[in-house]
């Protein structure tokens, strides 16, 4: 039989603080009483009072000239406001947590959001953070949630922001954001649960689960050690809530293989080795001594530090990570990464181990600062001294622009790259560059004058030298290519095909009659090209583009016949009428005196090119492949005029 203690068992961060606190005003002497009890813990109450430290209920009851300790679980801002008014000295023992909460539901109401308290309504915390709201809206979980957003009392349209009390259970917390999710739109959800009760409550969970009996020490007034006893009931059948050791039944062991020991956040140390030591008589296996236990919990960390902890929550501003000691740690969002369009939920979860160095120890506010982003940044000098070295190819993104070029973080290390080796054609600003991701290779490093400059372009032009020989020793007639349009000319279009530059002439981009390319296409297109012809030794390929099995005197001859009618666009005057394209890639000509119920003196009294208007097709040439039209065959006769005879048109001046 052994005796488990859980790792994380006793006083919280937030409760060691308000206790040497008010210890130390006790052994100044300063003239103060606690407002309300500081902790929820009768015995540590006591102590405090036979110090020289009595409790008041209201804050009428502070005497004048006497200063105020706030209890840990905080007071409303209009306490601390009635004080300022007063003039009373305060000893504000507000868990730092707790503080945090204000402030978010306080800038919610500021944003013109709806503050949403998750937990116990009549619990102190909870007052205390109503307190920062005009209009707080409070539920205690699902159900609670469920029916003020089913239109209960006071319900609201304005978008909610939803936060916790620090002794909440997880689960409570994760039902209560699920049901939100499907029943609200535009909310917001703060992960407050103090990062300490979410280890204490997940370790109370499994050590009951392989424990025949469970020991929860801690007042049984205290919300946090009643949770942990709730919690411990679910898989362990003999769970015992003790306040002192006395409680326990000396001379009755327990008929059980392990037994485990946990402690409620307001448990001081003193009461629960009384009870591991009433334990340790009766069970000879102990599995480690409560000494070395203390010892961990009360370990320092210094600036510069480097830390292993895990993800205890995730809020749209920080990243929360338990760190095994006293202190919780905080990564705020701007520290955790050096890529600015990283996503928190791509990097990190909660559960995941995270390496991070410290930035700041604040006992005051009992929390360590974190940022994974600089040890990273660390790291990177020395991959960076490493590719300059090896000539590596590296990625990074682009942060700033200037005329001289650019700056790229790479590995979170600043990179400069000189304009001429950002690869950039000489009147491209270099704010094209803004934001984008690039490789380079490192061409200096100096490290003392933290000095790194980078060339984007000896990579594009390897990269692009390399895809070229694949090309060429790849190509043939007929392949097809999907290539990116690099610049345009009056007689073509040139098309990167990976590496290599082809040139589409304008006869090939369309069955169409155009005048530019630019009517086809633009700079940056991606197309579907074929290869004409590739001469190896002068490196120049012909590409097409049209698409030949839609070749258009086919679909012509398949679309129409003599004697229907078609809607077409003319296309080019002549002296002797106006050619027309019918379908692309084909023309037909409109001769003069087709072109209206009377005579005509030139086609541009009647018809501009752009124009569209029906037309009879009147004869089809199959063998020479042209195609007579007329307008005139459309409208009703003249009895004005005779019919004028048709002229031949000169066979030179067709066309298709």
């Amino acid at each position: 039989m052994k005796v488990v203690l859980a790792k994380s068992a006793g006083f919280c961060y937030g409760v060691r603080r308000a206790v040497e606190l008010a210890e130390e005003k006790a052994a100044q002497g300063v003239p103060c009483v606690m407002l309300g009890s500081l902790i929820h813990n009768r015995d540590v109450t006591g102590r405090l009072s036979a110090q020289g430290l009595r409790v008041v209920d209201s804050p009428e009851e502070v005497p004048d000239g006497c200063g105020v300790i706030i209890r840990s679980h905080g007071e409303s801002r209009a306490v601390h406001e009635e004080f300022t008014r007063r003039g009373v000295e305060v000893f504000d023992a507000t868990c730092p947590n707790v503080i945090r909460i204000h402030k978010i539901v306080a800038e919610a109401e500021k944003r013109g959001r709806q503050p949403v308290i998750v937990g116990t309504p009549d619990h102190p915390e909870v007052r205390a953070i109503a307190g920062w709201c005009e209009f707080p809206v409070v539920v205690s979980g699902e159900k609670d949630l469920e029916k003020w957003l089913n239109g209960g009392e006071n319900r609201t349209e304005m978008p909610l922001s939803f936060v916790s009390q620090t002794t909440s259970t997880r689960k409570i917390w994760e039902d209560s954001v699920k049901k939100a999710k499907k029943l609200c739109t535009n909310a917001e959800f703060f992960d407050t649960i103090c990062g300490a009760t979410s280890k204490r409550q997940e370790e109370a969970r499994q050590l009951s689960a392989q424990c025949g009996m469970m020991v929860v020490v801690g007042d049984r007034q205290s919300s946090n050690t009643r949770r942990l006893a709730e919690i411990c009931r679910e898989s362990c059948p003999d769970v015992r809530l003790v306040e002192r050791a006395e409680e326990l039944d000396r001379g009755q062991r327990p008929q059980v293989d392990m037994v485990g020991i946990t402690a409620g956040a307001s448990t001081p140390a003193w009461i629960i080795k009384e009870v591991y030591d009433k334990m340790s008589d009766e069970i000879m296996e102990i599995e480690k001594s409560f000494a070395e236990m203390l010892e961990e919990s009360i370990k320092t960390l210094n600036n510069g530090d480097k830390v292993t902890g895990t993800v205890v929550a995730i809020t749209p501003t920080e990243v929360q990570v338990e760190l095994g000691i006293k202190y919780p740690g905080y990564i705020a969002l701007t520290e955790l990464s050096d890529d600015p369009t990283a996503k928190v939920e791509d990097i990190v979860k909660v559960g995941d181990e995270i390496e991070s160095q410290v930035i700041q120890v604040s006992d005051r506010d009992c929390m360590v600062k974190l940022s994974k982003r600089r040890l990273d940044i660390n790291k990177g000098w020395e991959e960076i001294e490493a590719a300059r070295e090896n000539e590596t190819v590296m990625e990074g993104f682009v942060t700033e622009d200037n005329k001289g070029g650019v700056v790229v973080s790479v590995k979170g290390v600043r990179v400069f790259v000189p304009a001429s080796q950002t690869g950039l054609p000489r009147e491209t600003p270099m704010s094209a560059l803004l934001k984008q991701k690039v490789r380079l290779v490192i061409t200096e490093v100096n490290r003392a004058r933290r000095r790194v400059v980078g060339s984007i372009s000896r990579v594009t032009r390897a990269e692009r030298a390399a895809a070229a020989e694949k090309v060429w020793a790849e190509i043939e007639d007929g392949k097809r290519y999907t290539g990116t349009v690099k610049s345009l000319t009056s007689y073509g279009a040139f098309v990167d095909i990976g590496g290599v530059d082809g040139m589409v002439h304008i006869s090939e981009l369309s069955w169409s009659r155009i005048k530019h390319p630019s009517e086809v296409v633009k700079v940056g297109d991606t197309v579907e090209v074929y290869v004409l012809s590739a001469d190896k030794e002068k490196k120049k390929i012909s590409l097409g583009m049209k698409d030949h099995s839609q070749e258009p005197w086919t679909v012509f001859t398949n679309t129409y016949q003599v004697g229907d009618t078609a809607n077409v666009r003319v296309v080019k005057l002549m002296t002797f009428g106006a050619f027309a394209e019918v379908v692309p890639g084909v023309d037909g000509l409109i001769h003069i005196s087709q072109l209206a119920d009377h005579r005509v003196e030139k086609p541009g009294d009647v018809v501009a090119e752009g124009d569209k208007v029906d037309v009879k097709i009147t004869d089809v040439d199959m063998e020479n492949k042209k195609i007579s039209l007329s307008i005139r065959a459309l409208l009703e006769p003249s009895y004005e005029e005779e019919p004028a005879e048709e002229d031949e048109a000169p066979a030179e001046e067709t066309q298709e």
